[in-house]
């Protein structure tokens, strides 16, 4: 919800700025998460939109939004928290049912495998009659032990598929963001130039008006 609030918030105040929100919203988010502490994030933060904002304003703005992201991941970190506590009680609950404890023998089960070794020497007790030890882990630990190794590959195996995913959509973002940059620069260029040409007639027009007089 906070990381939500933060992107509506960006998103708003980028429109207020008359810069692409969605361009710009989502390049800007990429650099936040990236960037180690605060002056790292208005150090990026004054690359992206030094050539979009007046100076004065640049620095108001980075403060801003680097202020807004960090409230907004103290709200996160609670939540996740919280999601963590949650995921944790949940999984303790899940392996206590799936974790028994080890059969305990008895003493006529021990006298009973005893007697069918004495009688089959030459037949392992692990081939043939796997009769549980008390020393020995039940099979059902193992079985867990078997399934928690699977869910961490499969975790491991997930965790770089996420990873793989992000790096690529930073970099198309990044493409994009150049792409918008370059417009905006031109977009800039033209409209100073349209100034300037009309500052220049209306300086010509007014030395005319001089001269007739």
């Amino acid at each position: 919800e906070a990381a939500g609030g933060f992107a509506a918030w960006l998103a708003a105040r980028l429109e207020a700025l008359g810069l692409d929100r969605a361009v710009y919203g989502a390049y800007i988010q990429g650099l936040l998460r990236e960037e180690e502490s605060d002056e790292e994030r208005l150090e990026a933060l004054r690359g992206v939109l030094a050539a979009c904002l007046e100076e004065d304003l640049l620095n108001d703005v980075c403060r801003e939004v680097v202020e807004k992201w960090s409230e907004s991941q103290i709200v996160d970190a609670k939540e996740k928290k919280e999601d963590e506590i949650q995921a944790i009680a949940s999984m303790m609950e899940k392996q206590a049912k799936i974790v028994v404890k080890p059969k305990e023998v008895s003493q006529e089960e021990k006298q009973r495998k005893a007697a069918l070794l004495a009688q089959y020497a030459n037949v392992t007790d692990e081939e043939e009659y796997p009769f549980p030890d008390p020393d020995e882990q039940d099979g059902s630990i193992a079985t867990a032990v078997n399934i928690g190794s699977e869910k961490s590959l499969f975790r491991n195996t997930n965790v770089e598929d996420v990873l793989n995913a992000r790096k690529l959509e930073r970099e198309l973002l990044r493409d994009e963001f150049q792409k918008k940059k370059e417009q905006d620069k031109l977009q800039r260029e033209k409209d100073k130039l349209a100034k300037q040409e009309r500052k220049e007639k209306e300086k010509k027009r007014t030395q005319k008006g001089e001269r007739k007089r």
